[in-house]
């Protein structure tokens, strides 16, 4: 009868390994990683779009935040808008701490029924 409970502790080693395989076969769609630190001289790239934006006589302001929504770089053009000042930021924030481009809480809110819980996100920008 030694046996026994061998045998019932193998089944449970057994279960525990097809359960924990389980769980690894089925990645977690929104299990996006946040990525690498941001410098400051990779940020001073990104914002090099206001090149752009002066070409095109458009006032832009750009906010480039690291993974953690913390700011690395900010830029204002001259005769931006104040809103614009601080809208770069907490958009660029809300995109970094949710993993996703404000448009997708502006379609989520615009889709109305369940979509209008993202007005109960702090910090979700639903500005595209």
């Amino acid at each position: 009868m030694a046996a026994q409970p061998l045998v019932k502790s193998v089944i449970v080693l057994v279960w525990y390994a097809a359960s924990a395989l389980a769980q690894q076969a089925a990645p977690n769609p929104y299990a996006t990683p946040y990525g690498p630190p941001v410098t400051v001289e990779t940020a001073k790239k990104a914002a090099a779009a206001l090149a752009e934006t002066r070409k095109g006589n458009w006032s832009m302001a750009v906010a480039v935040v690291d993974p953690s929504g913390n700011l690395v770089y900010y830029e204002k053009m001259d005769n931006t808008q104040l809103g614009s000042a601080k809208i770069s930021i907490n958009k660029a924030r809300s995109a970094a701490l949710f993993k996703r481009p404000t448009k997708a809480f502006q379609d989520a809110l615009a889709g109305g029924g369940v979509g209008l819980r993202v007005l109960g996100l702090e910090g979700a920008v639903p500005v595209e």
